[in-house]
């Protein structure tokens, strides 16, 4: 855990947790583009996907199949929906440990907006 990051604090205080398993924890963003915005987070802190090892591949996998089982407890799985990581400043990256994001719920654009 990282005492500065904002994922790693909710970690820690358990605070907002939608869905959890001991590897990540889910949450509600609080800026969301679309009706269903969740953040998929590693409980291990990883600050952006350049940060990836080979030994942590398997987290990713992880995450797009929590996201395949959120879209579906939300009843999106046939309608359609994004997943999205975004990687450094200029790829979007607001807080510094990798994240997921589900997003559905309406019909999206590309790019978003």
């Amino acid at each position: 855990m990282i005492s500065h990051c904002l994922f790693c604090q909710l970690i820690q205080k358990n605070q907002g947790i939608l869905f959890q398993d001991e590897y990540l924890i889910v949450l509600s963003d609080i800026q969301p583009v679309a009706p269903i915005h969740e953040l998929i987070i590693p409980r291990q802190h990883i600050a952006t996907l350049n940060d990836l090892t080979e030994k942590e591949n398997w987290l990713i996998g992880h995450s797009f199949n929590i996201a395949k089982q959120r879209a579906a407890a939300h009843n999106i799985q046939h309608k359609g929906f994004r997943t999205l990581f975004n990687c450094n400043a200029e790829g979007g990256q607001a807080l510094y440990h990798i994240h997921l994001h589900l997003v559905g719920g309406r019909q999206l654009q590309w790019p978003p907006g």
